[in-house]
């Protein structure tokens, strides 16, 4: 099969992968190895070159012991001091995480909030309670306190040289968090209007003139992404201030098969977008795989392969960042999993197929057109004005032969191999259950 590229017929342009320090920092930012594992993540050099960090803004479940969380590590320190100051010395693993991650090559940062703080929340807790369902637990006459408490954090931050580049003060807002970890709903509506109130008190600081809004970010691809995007858009002064829509890739099964079909409600929500903010472009900011036990193989590094195809070539996503970079559960959701006992880790080729993306693919490189003629052969290719970059992923059992335009290096990750590189190469058998990487 020749493969076909096309860079007169050109797409979205692509900013690049990131991920989040949530649940993980706070424990690793402690150990000896901290250093290597953010190496690993963030290094172009050492690691797989991710551009993007998110940190979590902590609500204080951690300082004051209240709420439903029995995993320690999904409770989180506040800045927010009892006397309505702040003591920045709080979160300090998470915080050297952070900035470890943007000496070693992170270009930007987001910071996010699942909960506002305790302190300004309707039960002085970190989530609803069970008795409280469908309301949100931030009033409104605490709307301002809570914008003051982020923008003074991100001011803090930009102040000590972190590149923040976005804030999103809304997490998941349709779930209904009453417990397991920190995360507050909102209406549309309340939503909509809150970051309308972001972006007012934004204006009114020369110093966040740098910083744009970042959201709501929806947790689930199929439910209300139209109306959470429709009261995110509906007013001028957010619009000034934002970018992109954000929202999250996360696509629960359920037992009734026309709710499972992914694809055509990435279609639906694109055409959406075309027809009523033809303008605006849409991200990924937050994706896991959402399975049972830990997976370290190609059968969950193909999983999240096809995820970000879906999302580049069908969402048209101008980023596409992970949920979490580091896990401790018995979950398939991290790049590299640890072992908090010994405090070592481990490398899945979940990471290594990442960086088949992550590692290659030029920041500001347009989408272009792609083809081989062969339906089971997933293609991606970007061309940043001096080199393409071309992603074939072959998901199925048998190999795949392929012919490249011309000469070409070529990185490989299979069951064997992971990011193993090759040059010169025109031709090639694609190795089943791979992720390759083509440089022209």
């Amino acid at each position: 099969m020749e493969i076909k590229l096309d860079d007169n017929k050109r797409y979205q342009k692509f900013e690049g992968f990131g991920a989040s320090g949530a649940w993980w920092a706070q424990l690793v930012g402690g150990w000896e190895n901290k250093d290597e594992i953010s190496r690993l993540l963030f290094s172009d050099e050492n690691g797989i070159a991710l551009r993007t960090y998110r940190y979590n803004i902590g609500a204080g479940s951690k300082d004051s012991g209240r709420g439903d969380i029995d995993n320690p590590l999904r409770r989180t320190e506040s800045f927010l001091t009892d006397n309505k100051g702040y003591d920045f010395s709080k979160d300090e693993n998470a915080v050297y995480m952070m900035k470890q991650a943007v000496k070693d090559g992170a270009k930007e940062v987001i910071l996010f909030v699942n909960s506002p703080p305790e302190s300004l929340t309707k039960n002085n807790k970190s989530h609803l309670d069970k008795t409280s369902l469908f309301r949100t637990n931030l009033s409104a006459e605490n709307y301002k306190p809570f914008v003051k408490y982020c923008l003074d954090i991100t001011e803090h931050f930009i102040n000590e040289g972190v590149p923040v580049k976005y804030i999103s003060p809304v997490n998941e807002p349709f779930w209904i968090w009453t417990g397991g970890q920190e995360g507050c709903h909102y209406s549309p509506r309340q939503a909509g209007r809150l970051m309308k109130l972001f972006a007012e008190e934004m204006e009114k600081r020369p110093s966040l003139d740098c910083v744009k809004l970042s959201g709501v970010e929806s947790g689930d691809i199929r439910w209300f992404n139209k109306s959470y995007t429709r009261e995110l858009l509906r007013y001028p002064q957010t619009v000034k201030r934002l970018d992109g829509v954000d929202v999250h890739s996360y696509f629960l099964h359920f037992p009734l098969p026309f709710i499972n079909n992914r694809i055509a409600y990435l279609k639906r929500f694109r055409k959406y977008l075309d027809s009523k903010y033809p303008d605006m472009p849409v991200k990924m900011s937050e994706w896991c795989h959402m399975q049972g036990g830990r997976d370290s193989t190609m059968n969950s590094a193909l999983v999240t392969a096809r995820v970000m195809y879906e999302d580049i070539s069908i969402l048209n996503v101008t980023s596409w960042q992970h949920w979490i970079a580091v896990s401790e559960v018995d979950y398939c959701d991290g790049l590299i999993y640890i072992n908090p006992e010994n405090k070592t880790y481990e490398l899945t080729k979940r990471y290594y197929v990442t960086g088949n993306f992550s590692k290659y693919i030029p920041y500001g490189a347009r989408r272009i057109f792609a083809d081989c003629g062969d339906g089971e052969l997933m293609l991606l290719a970007f061309y940043d004005g001096e080199k393409t970059v071309l992603i074939v992923i072959n998901e199925k059992d048998k190999a795949k032969e392929i012919t490249l335009p011309k000469a070409a290096r070529h990185i490989v990750t299979d069951e064997s191999r992971s990011l193993e590189e090759y040059e010169n190469i025109k031709s090639v058998k694609l190795t089943p259950k791979s992720v390759n990487t083509f440089i022209f």
